[in-house]
């Protein structure tokens, strides 16, 4: 009699999922219960809770058996961690002790951990495992009741939610069947508690910018003395950003649950606004750790990374975004294997001009020596400064427009026109592969075949150049602004106003 069983389960490698065979045998001999394959602490300790689950739920337990019982995670050479093998090391163990009668085990994954009682415990990476799972060809997947509203937003699959051993048995041996997860129908929407653009008072240079900034997903930084509303600013950025397509809520919500950040939520239908403290380490932002996870970056995927006080931040922390800005990715390296984490967010920073941070303010005397301000601004480096589309100078808000009165909706009538600017980048974009969607995120070869440029504007566009200092990456950066400006006004070609504007946000005068 053969007492084998191979059923399949799932390992979570930074945020992507890989298929793994969970092998039961039971021989003769003295009893013993090993789990090989790569397995860490957490796993290893599976074969308690497994024990207790079994003996719980009215089964005869591992434990009981006065045989050899080997449990295989194979691939054997992909390092394996976590909890979520509880369940289909328990189902693999019934199959190969015949306590169950055999089914089909080919088209069915099997997720989660057990409590001792023979519970179901959520787990992180749910999403991902059905993402997986749909590209693998199966048909069920079972997952703790509490994981099963996030991984039925993948269409082509049966997700069917479990709350305990006996029930999965049940359904199993088909006494009781499991009603399948309904389909899932998401309303994308504006992230609550967001400053509106109508709390700002004055500042209408920064609105501008920002709204430049949202259309085209540039990178911005804000200079200007402590109070003029940087931070304010930065906030209210969210309220103008359109709503996540599904495409991207997916690649997002994928990053928060193999995290383990989503926090109670199912899924994410808001853009991300990550805003990590200056004392944050690099591990922390960028990511990585023994257990590579994604970091603040990655986090912000899609949506707002806000780095308030950037000369406060480590430099090599501000060294370690530059790659991450440029390739829209973080590349985490380690000896076995390499992870890519997604990381196409909107930088949007914040710094005053000096230490004392009134170094050029008309009203109040700044108390630094020349030598301050420059070893406090030089902790911005060049290149990286470089890759900040969008460099603006904050004023101190006028009392008068303190006093103004208070206007309504502006910031869903700025997203409308945000919202028409993108639509025309995405049908421009539409048949570009590898896929992209937002001017900021054109290679210099697209820029060179796509921007539309009349003989008036490559002529202003000569003159400035030969008349300023500019690298080549900000040279295609201007370019890019212009463009999502000629986008804003629904133009066809890149004018002279739009250049013109576009250079304007890439000098720094002090």
């Amino acid at each position: 009699m053969k007492n084998f069983s191979r059923v399949y389960s799932a390992e979570l490698e930074g945020i992507e999922a890989k298929l793994i065979e969970v092998e039961t045998d039971i021989n003769v001999g003295l009893h013993s219960f090993n789990i090989v394959g790569l397995a860490d602490k957490a796993l290893n300790e599976a074969k308690e809770r497994v024990n207790a689950a079994l003996k719980n739920s009215n089964i005869k337990p591992p434990n009981r058996e006065n045989r050899r019982i080997t449990v295989n995670l194979a691939p054997a050479d992909i390092k394996k961690a976590g909890s979520q093998y509880d369940l289909a090391i328990a189902i693999g163990y019934l199959l190969a002790s015949r306590q169950i009668k055999e089914f089909e085990t080919r088209n069915k994954i099997f997720i989660g951990e057990l409590s001792l009682e023979g519970n179901l415990r959520p787990v992180n990476g749910v999403l991902a495992i059905a993402l997986m799972a749909k590209k693998e060809n199966f048909e069920y997947l079972f997952v703790p009741a509490e994981n099963a509203f996030e991984a039925a937003i993948i269409k082509g699959i049966k997700i069917i939610p479990v709350s305990n051993l006996v029930q999965l048995i049940n359904h199993l041996e088909e006494r009781e069947l499991m009603n399948e997860q309904d389909p899932v129908e998401l309303n994308f929407e504006i992230a609550d508690h967001v400053i509106d653009f109508s709390e700002i008072k004055g500042q209408e240079n920064a609105k501008r910018a920002l709204m430049i900034a949202a259309a085209g997903a540039h990178n911005i930084l804000m200079v200007g003395s402590p109070g003029g509303g940087k931070t304010m600013l930065a906030q209210s950025l969210i309220s103008i950003l359109p709503p996540l397509s599904l495409s991207e809520a997916i690649e997002v919500t994928q990053i928060y649950s193999s995290s383990g950040s989503l926090k109670g939520n199912s899924f994410l239908t808001a853009r991300p606004f990550r805003s990590p403290h200056h004392t944050a380490s690099a591990i922390a932002v960028v990511g990585g750790g023994a257990n590579p996870k994604p970091g603040e970056i990655s986090l912000a995927h899609r949506g707002v990374l806000f780095l308030d006080e950037l000369p406060e931040f480590r430099r090599d922390l501000l060294e370690a975004l530059r790659q991450p800005i440029e390739s829209g990715y973080v590349c985490v390296s380690r000896v076995k294997n390499v992870l890519n984490f997604p990381a196409r967010f909107m930088l949007v920073s914040a710094m005053n001009p000096c230490p004392c941070g009134f170094y050029g303010d008309p009203d109040k005397h700044c108390q630094c020596s020349a030598y301050e301000v420059f070893r406090y601004q030089k902790k911005i480096s060049g290149p990286l400064l470089d890759r900040i589309d969008i460099q603006i100078e904050i004023p101190r808000t006028k009392i008068e427009d303190l006093t103004k009165k208070k206007e309504e909706n502006i910031s869903s009538e700025i997203r409308k026109k945000i919202v028409k600017a993108r639509k025309i980048q995405e049908e421009r974009f539409k048949n570009i592969k590898p896929k992209i969607y937002l001017n900021s995120e054109m290679s210099s070869k697209m820029v060179d075949e796509i921007l539309n440029l009349d003989i008036e504007a490559q002529e202003f566009l000569k003159n400035m150049l030969d008349k300023s200092f500019i690298s080549a990456r900000g040279y295609y950066r201007i370019l890019k602004i212009a463009r999502t400006i000629a986008d804003l006004e629904d133009s066809e070609n890149v004018l002279v106003p739009h250049l013109s504007e576009a250079f304007q946000y890439r000098i720094r005068e002090k």
